[in-house]
């Protein structure tokens, strides 16, 4: 028993190591028209070791499996991802010289499998998305592993109250500014597990701000929450990698978010080439989703005569989409037209006024 506790104690130790070198991400400041009286920032979770805001996730589902005495050493980690969870909880995995596997879709790009592989994970396929939970569980039971499972922990995995937690981060980092209290902070849900941090810490706090969730075509959340059933399901994957599920997954937690926005993926994609061009910021496809979703929010304050800050998320770089949301060839197979929704970004940043 006492060397189970010495290696936990050991396991959590590296794991706030790697938080305490990661120091914190930094708060950019998208530039706004002065006059506006509106400060946008974007908290770019991209500078992680791992390079996206799965990072932290990944962190606190594995310390959440170590303190409830599920993962202890030699415990294969399970889950089913395809994406930067999956990358974040690898990296990791070998950290405490633990396997970790995860269940993916056969079709996963090259890229992603590559990714995974760099930091020790092993990939097991399935042919159908759809599989993938059911698989990973039945790997873990076989292996005697710890199932992950980020759609299920991730709105517990993390402490809403604080302890350097994404939101306390962005408090503090206000702090000196002239807003620092953001009428909106706006995220977009994979898991729902960072809506639920910052509507949690929000009100914890007593703070007045606001949460609105940006939501990818084929998402099953806008509906969720605008019905207030958790059983919708639109059995589509989100083109908007790490945003976005075909159901309402069970970290979702619709009572602690004030708006959902649904969001055009063209919008989206459009979004983050305007972002490069203004910013040199090289972002993934969800942030240009909470672009979008921003920049409609601002334009209502401005409509209604307020003032104030908003805040969200660079959640990952450009340079995993080279090939995909960068590549017009790749825009043109999907059958998505960008032009009218870059035309509409650019009116906004012009006027400030948001068309319909």
């Amino acid at each position: 028993m006492t060397d189970r506790c010495a290696w936990v104690r050991d396991a959590i130790r590296l794991l706030e190591a790697d938080a305490n070198r990661s120091a914190d991400t930094h708060l950019h400041v998208f530039p706004l028209p002065p006059e506006w009286g509106i400060d946008l920032y974007l908290k770019d979770e991209s500078v992680h070791p791992t390079g996206s805001l799965k990072h932290r996730l990944a962190r606190s589902l594995i310390l959440y499996g170590l303190v409830n005495g599920r993962i202890e050493e030699g415990t294969t980690l399970v889950e089913a991802s395809s994406g930067s969870t999956a990358v974040s909880e690898a990296y990791f995995a070998r950290m405490l010289g633990l396997d970790f596997v995860t269940v993916v879709p056969r079709r996963t790009s090259a890229e992603k499998i590559a990714l995974i592989e760099f930091y020790g994970g092993r990939c097991h396929f399935v042919d159908a998305p759809g599989d993938m939970d059911g698989e990973a569980a039945r790997l873990a039971a076989e292996t005697g592993g710890h199932y992950l499972d980020q759609f299920t922990y991730a709105e517990r995995a993390t402490d809403w109250r604080g302890n350097n937690n994404i939101a306390e981060s962005v408090f503090q980092q206000l702090a000196a500014e002239r807003y620092p209290v953001p009428s909106w902070i706006v995220v977009g849900a994979g898991t729902g597990g960072t809506s639920a941090t910052f509507g949690r810490y929000v009100r914890y706090r007593r703070h007045p701000t606001r949460i609105a969730v940006v939501d990818p075509e084929n998402s099953a959340y806008h509906e969720g929450w605008l019905s207030g059933r958790d059983d919708i399901v639109t059995g589509l994957p989100s083109r908007i990698e790490g945003i976005g599920r075909p159901r309402v997954e069970p970290s979702f937690i619709p009572g602690v978010i004030d708006e959902v926005l649904p969001i055009p993926d063209a919008a989206s994609l459009a979004a983050i080439r305007l972002l490069r061009e203004r910013t040199m910021h090289w972002a993934g496809g969800s942030t240009g989703t909470n672009l979008v979703g921003a920049f409609q929010l601002i334009a209502r304050m401005r409509a209604e005569g307020r003032t104030g800050s908003v805040v969200t998320l660079i959640c990952d770089g450009g340079i995993r989409y080279a090939h995909t949301y960068y590549d017009d060839a790749w825009i043109a197979a999907q059958g998505l037209d960008l032009a009218p929704h870059r035309a509409r970004l650019e009116r906004f940043l012009a006027t400030g006024e948001w068309d319909a």
